[in-house]
């Protein structure tokens, strides 16, 4: 699959950085084709992808299983706690032993940032990053891409000049991170909105408008990302209470006015009811586009997949 004669050439998808503009195209509009139902060819037949998450997951280890088994793959997703890991086996350890197997595509959370990265040097697959530590979480930054691509086209609107607010725990948001780089290098009008303390001391640094005040930073925005509020990542007093928090940046109905009259609402899931949204919004298909994220990270994952496996089979 090539855009206008470009062929994809990532050996790995390890972070929004190491795309350009039009890897992004391609893998968004190879994305849009898997959103119908099918049939899919086997372009994965034979082919052996295995998903290693050191942290736990619903949406993305299942998406990754769905997206992979559409395609033709033998999926194993390897129990973590039951492995040799659990019994002090190191990273590269563990590594070398899969390796050894000789996957095709090796998908892996872990909660150290960079830990990828350090795999990718170590094994002659292709290896997909779905989340390390704070850092990045490049698939889902691509889902959420593919979720705005397909619900703009039905308002005959793009990506390029979005005003898009992401709000809430932004320091410990792998999401909010790849989302910003991709987001930024789709020429959006990026937004940040959070209380001081979980709020990156160098966000002034990310080519973003960061506000402290969800009036303020709401304002004239089409679209609104919330984010989970990460509290096995907080080891201090990052807010008073999950209930004061609400109050000043969860988002309800009053909330929401605050944007453009068409605004939509995103969430990477899992969602804290009552504490990053409301129910009355999140659950409204008029204005909510949650559900339809699910649904486009299988596509987007079938996609990456496509791609990572086609560029192995021509190096």
């Amino acid at each position: 699959m090539s855009l206008d004669g470009y062929a994809f050439s990532r050996p790995h998808l390890l972070s929004i950085g190491d795309l350009n503009r039009v890897d992004v195209e391609l893998l968004l509009e190879l994305g849009e084709t898997y959103c119908s139902k099918g049939p899919y060819d086997q372009v994965l037949d034979g082919k052996t992808l295995i998903n290693l998450f050191f942290e736990k997951s619903t949406r993305t280890q299942t998406s990754f299983e769905i997206s992979g088994k559409r395609l033709g793959a033998d999926v194993i997703n390897m129990a973590v706690e039951n492995s040799s890991v659990a019994k002090g086996e190191t990273l590269l350890d563990t590594a070398a032993t899969l390796n050894a197997m000789r996957p095709d595509l090796l998908v892996v959370r872990h909660g150290s940032s960079g830990a990828q990265a350090l795999l990718s040097q170590k094994v002659s697959c292709a290896v997909i990053n779905a989340g390390d530590g704070a850092h990045e979480h490049p698939t889902q930054a691509l889902l959420d891409a593919l979720t705005l691509r397909v619900a703009l086209r039905e308002q005959g609107r793009d990506l390029t000049g979005l005003r898009i607010a992401i709000c809430g725990d932004i320091l410990h948001s792998r999401v909010a991170r790849s989302n910003v780089k991709l987001l930024n290098m789709m020429g959006c009008d990026v937004r940040l909105i959070g209380p001081p303390t979980l709020i990156p001391a160098d966000a002034y640094q990310w080519g973003v408008g960061v506000y402290h005040d969800m009036e303020d930073g709401l304002r004239e925005c089409d679209v609104i990302m919330m984010l989970r509020l990460q509290m096995e990542r907080m080891s201090g007093a990052f807010i008073p209470s999950k209930r004061e928090y609400f109050h000043y940046y969860g988002l309800n109905r009053e909330k929401l006015a605050y944007a453009n009259e068409a605004a939509l609402v995103m969430h990477p899931g899992p969602m804290n009811r009552g504490v990053e949204i409301s129910s009355d919004v999140a659950d409204d298909p008029e204005v909510s586009l949650i559900t339809r994220q699910v649904e486009a990270g299988v596509a987007m994952r079938m996609a990456i997949l496509h791609m990572l496996s086609e560029r192995e089979a021509s190096a």
